[in-house]
């Protein structure tokens, strides 16, 4: 008898969409892993594959969109996904987010499916409707897991997915990419965007309501009172973008943020700033919070959803209630007055905590682990196998 190494699996991944949200990276970001470890992976989008479908397919991974339309029900696109299901035959079907995890459940009574695992990617992830969808179809699914412990308790205590249902693991980031970035990168980056000798803020998300950017902007304004050296990068897009330019605009800061639109440099992003900012409304585990803390940037953020997981009060960062933009500027103003070796060794921290437990590759384990653990309970056959 010698080592264990895992049997490989077919694992379909089945996503609400595959643009340029937080569950869509970590959905491509654990299937890149999977692939590589010579598990045979297949990505389902409901809607149009976006951004990081069209990469997930470019890296040879299959990747197929079901054509539906965002927010429109689709009885062919259910019809779609049993045929994929029916044709593929995957060892687990694994669902991120409402819908795709409510289309999951449906796709069982049509079609075999050995293990339906299902992700919650937010504290709240729909209406009243949607809720009361999970509690009846609970009993079609056979685990689910859930990004923040924040999450969970809501989860649990309104009775929408028993505890015992209920596994928290939370979102995680390929720390060394952060790490990795070239040396003169920061300098490089600051010049190109003019901001040299500036101390530069940085956000990364969608421009939607969760996000809460009209708190940001009014709490950057309250900053630039005070200290005419700041500068707020903003990388993202969304459909609320030209209202967000909008307001910065009659808030007089159109010369103090820079719109960046949708990068593929983001660590190098990251490493040319010197603060990470975050105003959300809700969250779950927000990926960009994740890499801003890999990046080793000293974080100020909303204690929303997971956010106080990730950002180490006092330590890491600091944390300020949601729509409340006084709280987030004074917040902003207290980072910007710390000695640059004291904001050094807060982003160490934070980098560090990330690399302890937010590893991408502990993440993609353990949901490895509960496959595994659901095949046995089932009597299956994904259990570890043993080489001699």
């Amino acid at each position: 008898m010698g080592l264990v190494k895992p049997q490989a699996m077919r694992v379909m991944f089945l996503s609400t969409s595959m643009g340029m949200g937080g569950a869509d990276k970590q959905l491509l970001s654990a299937a890149q892993l999977m692939h590589a470890q010579g598990h045979d992976v297949c990505i389902v989008s409901l809607t149009k594959l976006g951004p990081m479908g069209l990469e997930a397919r470019s890296q040879g991974i299959r990747t197929e969109s079901l054509d539906m339309r965002r927010g429109v029900p689709d009885p062919r696109g259910l019809i779609r996904l049993i045929r994929l299901v029916r044709a593929w035959k995957p060892d687990v079907l694994h669902s991120h987010m409402v819908h795709a995890n409510l289309m999951a459940r449906a796709v069982r009574l049509f079609a075999r499916v050995p293990v339906i695992v299902s992700t919650i990617h937010n504290i709240y992830e729909g209406g009243p409707l949607w809720m009361a969808a999970y509690r009846v179809s609970n009993g079609l699914v056979d685990h689910m897991t859930i990004i923040s412990e924040a999450a969970a308790d809501r989860f649990v205590k309104e009775g929408i997915v028993p505890r015992e249902l209920l596994t928290c693991v939370p979102n995680g980031v390929d720390t060394e990419r952060f790490r990795q970035v070239a040396p003169g990168t920061r300098e490089a980056l600051r010049s190109s965007i003019g901001v040299d000798d500036r101390f530069v803020w940085l956000a990364v998300g969608r421009f939607e309501i969760a996000k809460d950017y009209p708190n940001m902007l009014h709490a950057f304004a309250q900053v630039c009172q005070r200290d005419s050296s700041a500068v707020l990068l903003l990388v993202g897009h969304g459909s609320l973008q030209q209202e967000t330019e909008s307001l910065a605009q009659s808030l007089g800061l159109g010369d103090r943020i820079r719109f960046l639109g949708v990068r593929s440099d983001v660590p190098e992003v990251m490493a040319a700033a010197d603060g990470y900012v975050m105003s959300s409304a809700w969250e779950g585990m927000p990926i960009a919070l994740l890499e801003a803390a890999a990046a080793g940037l000293p974080i100020v953020a909303t204690r929303v959803g997971g956010n106080h997981e990730v950002v180490r009060d006092g330590e890491s960062g600091f944390l300020v209630p949601p729509r409340d933009h006084e709280a987030l500027g004074q917040a902003m103003l207290r980072l910007m007055e710390q000695a640059p070796e004291r904001r050094r060794d807060m982003g160490e921290r934070g980098r560090e905590h990330v690399r302890v437990h937010y590893g991408l590759g502990r993440v993609v384990e353990r949901w490895q682990d509960l496959y595994r653990q659901v095949s046995v309970r089932k009597g299956l056959n994904l259990a570890p196998t043993l080489l001699r």
